[in-house]
């Protein structure tokens, strides 16, 4: 199924970042320190704004150890993008 495909409510296939989906991370993840993430695709679901699903490669600076994480984002109609979760894949 194509990401214009996608049924109502349903999540897109993961793509990669536009700007303004890089724009949504930034938001959401400014001030967060300790841990650098780099997304690499997205995944999003369109509800009473916009959930995504980043994929990103994680790391703690300056070790070389680097896992995977989803972390998820919600931007409601009218206001910040916020931090819902963080899963490590």
């Amino acid at each position: 199924m194509s990401e214009n495909n996608t049924l109502p409510g349903g999540w897109t296939v993961y793509h990669d970042l536009s700007a303004e989906d890089k724009v949504i991370f930034d938001e959401a993840l400014k001030g967060f320190v300790g841990v650098h993430y780099l997304p690499y695709s997205v995944s999003t679901q369109v509800v009473a704004g916009t959930n995504y699903r980043f994929k990103c490669t994680a790391s703690i600076p300056p070790s070389d150890v680097v896992w995977e994480v989803i972390i998820e984002i919600f931007k409601p109609l009218t206001g910040d993008p916020h931090i819902v979760s963080i899963t490590r894949i």
